[in-house]
């Protein structure tokens, strides 16, 4: 049976912030290599025999120790990437939801078809991300598999795994920095073990 792991990278100075970070590529902070570390630990302890991650730095960093620590050579998928935030890259939420009113209850309301102006819905990360999870799927038939991703990449992959709207992915799946969603991908398709489980953290 395969077992995926899906990862969000550790703390940035954007995650802390509340700021919308998406194409931006901004590295950890102190705490976010700290939990890159102890996430090392718990991915060793899966003896896993593949790393997908993101390109972005962030994912990266995340993703060294753990390849460190398993052998692992991460392969980079651009697919998981994380949500691009248009105009709204680098500003803080509130002030988005202050200074665009309409255009921000617009995407709050349904984030799957309306997006950030120029940036991505949740149709449109679904259609670049899921292509990665059948390629792993093709080629992993059993075992342990990490995907080192982002927020929103990973909440919108989950919505469409269990089957539910992906416009609900903002306000029905939590994915806390460095915590990890886990599916069992058995005959009946994929079934969620946990959901942002962080208890490697401490």
């Amino acid at each position: 049976m395969l077992t995926l792991h899906f990862v969000r990278h550790g703390n940035t100075e954007q995650s802390s912030d509340g700021v919308f970070c998406g194409d931006l590529d901004p590295p950890l902070t102190d705490t976010g290599l700290a939990q890159a570390e102890k996430l090392a630990k718990f991915t060793q302890s899966l003896k896993p025999t593949a790393l997908y991650v993101s390109p972005k730095l962030r994912a990266r960093m995340t993703a060294a120790p753990t390849a460190k620590a398993t052998g692992l050579e991460p392969r980079i998928f651009d697919g998981l990437r994380e949500i691009s935030y248009g105009s709204w890259e680098g500003r803080h939420e509130t002030e988005i939801a202050e200074s665009e009113p309409k255009e921000y209850a617009a995407w709050v309301g349904d984030p799957a078809l309306v997006s950030p102006p120029g940036g991505e819905g949740a149709f449109a990360i679904a259609a670049r991300a899921l292509p990665v999870l059948i390629e792993i799927k093709k080629a992993h038939v059993e075992g342990h598999v990490i995907v080192v991703s982002h927020k929103a990449t990973i909440r919108v992959m989950t919505c469409a795994l269990l089957g539910l709207h992906l416009g609900r992915f903002r306000d029905r799946v939590g994915c806390p920095t460095a915590s990890t969603t886990t599916f069992e991908f058995g005959s009946r398709g994929a079934m969620l073990i946990s959901l942002g489980d962080t208890h490697y953290l401490g």
